[in-house]
């Protein structure tokens, strides 16, 4: 199984909508990548249960897949239109990682 951590960096003039964010961007991933995309998971930096503003990055976009070759076949496609819609949440760009799960927990 594959991460792909999408990182927005944080700043004095940094911009993030969470709301966007978690209720319409990434929906719009999950719908467009169907069963390509396994689940997703969002975050936010905290300090003392607030925003952190010193955190380097002010949220990040966990996607999980299969492969990715899996991760290539569902985002390919519609790059395009993911990337666009990034103006509606934040004004930062983007910083995007790949990482092979080593080890997952539940419960």
């Amino acid at each position: 199984m594959i991460k792909v951590s999408v990182m927005y960096p944080n700043g004095p003039e940094s911009r993030f909508d969470d709301a966007y964010y978690c209720e319409r961007h990434m929906p719009l991933v999950k719908e467009r990548m169907g069963d390509a995309l396994l689940y997703y998971t969002v975050d936010r930096a905290l300090a003392a249960g607030k925003s952190d503003p010193n955190a380097p990055y002010i949220a990040m976009g966990h996607l999980f897949c299969e492969s990715q070759e899996t991760f290539q076949a569902g985002f390919g496609p519609h790059t395009k239109e993911i990337m666009d819609d990034i103006q509606h949440f934040t004004n930062q760009k983007p910083v995007m990682q790949f990482s092979e799960v080593l080890v997952g927990h539940e419960g």
